[in-house]
């Protein structure tokens, strides 16, 4: 039975991208299934001009205001003008910031968007971008040691989103797929650095999104493509693949891209540990 959902405004307000505040939001959103966001972004509000149009819209789209603005007088302004209008505000760092300072002993050095600063974490993930974009669906490396993560698995389990995902986080990801009657590369039969692991689900989840796919690409006579048999036995060869050479598999069945993402980073970090099917 459909929920009936309220609507609402929320304005997210801030002096840099806003990821932080889109991240904060729809994570505490999901908890109100009768509820809906009508979202308004403003990002990079660094100065009163800015801040005043903002407001204007916020009047006109009363609703909650996040905000994460590291000039005071601009935050101050933003915070009276709230209350002028009777609506809700909250800056969702600031009592993080302050625990921070209690235990550090120290003020915060404000930095407006300091997450997203060109330093060299930022160009690491650019470059693991450009790597994993370069070795997708079967494009090995020359060596796979260039390599530190290899996802291995049968068609619609999700490697590619789950290695670009990977590679924002700044490891360098290849992938590779496992086609039935076709031998997995010889790479991979010899030992690598790179930590290979392998993508299942489950034969309904798998048959489910191939059968859409070929709908979208009016490829109606792959029968076997989808036929949940056919994938089961897929699914086994990947099982019977990794017990050999002892690389773990990941059911995503239930997960989502970011889900399966922690599992595989949590399994690289502590890749000594026997391998499991998690």
């Amino acid at each position: 039975m459909d929920i009936q959902q309220r609507t609402f405004h929320l304005h997210m307000i801030s002096d840099a991208t806003g990821e932080t505040l889109v991240t904060i939001a729809r994570a505490v959103g999901v908890q109100y299934a009768a509820a809906r966001a009508i979202e308004h972004l403003h990002p990079l509000v660094r100065s009163g001009r800015e801040l005043d149009r903002v407001l204007k819209e916020v009047e006109a789209a009363p609703g909650i205001v996040l905000y994460t603005l590291f000039n005071r007088d601009m935050a101050e302004e933003l915070e009276q003008a709230c209350k002028r209008l009777n609506v809700p505000y909250v800056a969702p760092l600031l009592n993080v910031l302050q625990v921070f300072e209690s235990y550090l002993g120290m003020t915060s050095t404000p930095m407006v968007g300091g997450q997203h600063q060109l330093d060299a974490d930022y160009y690491r993930r650019i470059e693991a971008l450009n790597f994993t974009m370069m070795h997708d669906d079967g494009h090995l490396p020359d060596r796979l040691d260039d390599a530190e993560i290899i996802l291995l698995g049968i068609s619609r389990t999700s490697k590619t989103p789950t290695s670009i995902y990977l590679a924002n986080r700044g490891f360098k990801t290849a992938n590779v797929p496992l086609v039935p009657g076709v031998p997995v590369p010889p790479q991979l039969e010899e030992d690598t650095t790179a930590f290979v692991v392998a993508l299942v689900a489950s034969p309904e989840r798998i048959s489910q999104v191939r059968h859409n796919r070929v709908i979208e690409q009016a490829h109606g006579h792959l029968d076997d493509y989808v036929d949940r048999d056919a994938i089961a036995a897929e699914i086994a060869q990947t099982r019977q693949l990794c017990a050999r050479r002892g690389w773990p598999i990941i059911d995503v069945t239930r997960r989502s891209i970011e889900e399966t993402a922690a599992a595989i980073i949590r399994l690289y970090d502590d890749r000594d540990a026997p391998a499991l099917d998690t």
